[in-house]
């Protein structure tokens, strides 16, 4: 039943980026991806999962910017049995490497060009609704193959997917159509992260009538997926047959009321280095629109990063870093390529120092969480902001 139940051969061991690894010290930023972390995490989401379900990996965006060819290849590594991206190019890109697991394909795709490409490489896509699906099925007897795909269903996302009532038809018409396969039946929900259960308990007991629905038609699917990270680490009935697991594998938690199910370790770190440390006197204006006035004089280090690297401007005067120990205050507006940090409490800092943004170092702690409360905005956006002019340094 398509790639789902087995792989096309065997998978690449996981690979340090040794150039870049060797570029480390002579970086102004970068951003490091801890790989012992990751592995932590598939194996303790393994095992909070058990046996009977399966882990998708979802590395779409790059993997959440910590890299997607070395996080796809760690996962497999440490038991994820299949992966998730959201567009096309991200599912080339991994077979390129040499990934070799079954890859699913979020993203809703129309294009017969695209529909050949999905099937040369051996993805599988999404299809949301009948009118995809022909159009799939007439591509596909052109090319002469049969492909494996996976029906969604909108239970309450009321993004893609057929209208879970509207199930059985579906179905039907798809099994009807001889060169697709039907590989999973699948759905997603829109409030899995709040604690108020209400719409997630609905969108539950809507997927549960369409398959009961399906089954009543004498169609039993071959796998049931439902569950994102937050749903599968607060509702084990959701997991069915595979959960598809995105912020917990890099380690962050989808809502605080999650923090004690299972424990993670954050993956990604930002750092920086300290390119001059001035005093400046009473009184002046620090950086552009002097949104910041020192009230004394005040010993200021220049980091060499800023919000074309992925610092969000917005956290300017509001966002602390770790620096030889100890918390200091990001000050004045962030710029495109530096930030200003209040370093007084530092009697002998230097420039080449290393500036935590986010990650542990000497007992403190900053994480993309910390940055995303500040925001108003979720955890998920910082992380996928950190743009690639900052090396991915892989560490062990």
């Amino acid at each position: 039943m398509g790639g789902w139940q087995q792989k096309i051969k065997t998978h690449s061991s996981p690979k340090q980026n040794n150039y870049l690894s060797l570029l480390a010290n002579r970086q102004r930023a970068w951003v490091e991806i801890d790989l012992k972390a990751l592995a932590h995490n598939v194996r303790a989401l393994k095992s909070f999962l058990g046996h009977q379900t399966k882990l998708m990996a979802v590395v779409k965006a790059d993997a959440y910017g910590h890299g997607a060819i070395t996080i796809a290849q760690t996962a497999v590594a440490n038991g994820a049995d299949c992966l998730a991206i959201a567009t096309l190019a991200e599912g080339v890109e991994l077979r390129q490497a040499g990934i070799t697991e079954p890859i699913l394909i979020l993203g809703a795709i129309n294009s017969p060009e695209d529909i050949k490409e999905i099937a040369a490489w051996q993805l599988e896509p999404t299809i949301c609704n009948q009118e995809q699906a022909l159009v799939f099925e007439s591509t596909m007897a052109r090319v002469g193959n049969s492909l494996p795909v996976h029906l969604k269903l909108d239970t309450g996302m009321s993004r893609l997917g057929t209208n879970w009532q509207e199930a059985v038809s579906f179905v039907q018409l798809v099994q009807k159509l001889p060169h697709l396969k039907i590989a999973s039946i699948y759905s997603h929900f829109s409030t899995a992260d709040e604690s108020d259960r209400t719409t997630m308990n609905l969108q539950h007991r809507r997927f549960r009538d369409a398959i009961d629905q399906l089954k009543q038609a004498g169609f039993v699917p071959p796998l049931l997926h439902l569950a994102n990270s937050a749903a599968a680490l607060s509702d084990r009935t959701c997991h069915y047959d595979l959960v598809r697991i995105g912020l917990a594998l890099y380690g962050l938690y989808p809502a605080p009321h999650l923090h004690q199910v299972i424990d993670l370790q954050p993956v990604l770190r930002v750092k920086a280095k300290i390119t001059q440390v001035k005093t400046i006197p009473a009184g002046e204006g620090v950086s552009y629109g002097r949104k910041f006035i020192t009230a004394k004089d005040t010993k200021v280090a220049v980091v060499g990063i800023g919000y074309a690297d992925g610092i969000p401007r917005n956290l300017s005067n509001r966002l602390q870093a770790i620096v030889s120990g100890q918390l200091v205050s990001q000050i004045g507006s962030i710029t495109m390529d530096q930030l200003m940090l209040n370093v007084d409490c530092i009697p002998h800092i230097q420039p080449g120092e290393v500036v935590t943004l986010i990650g542990q170092h000497y007992g403190l702690q900053i994480t993309a969480d910390d940055w995303a409360n500040i925001l108003d905005t979720i955890s998920w956006e910082i992380l996928c902001g950190f743009k690639h002019r900052l090396p991915r340094i892989n560490v062990n």
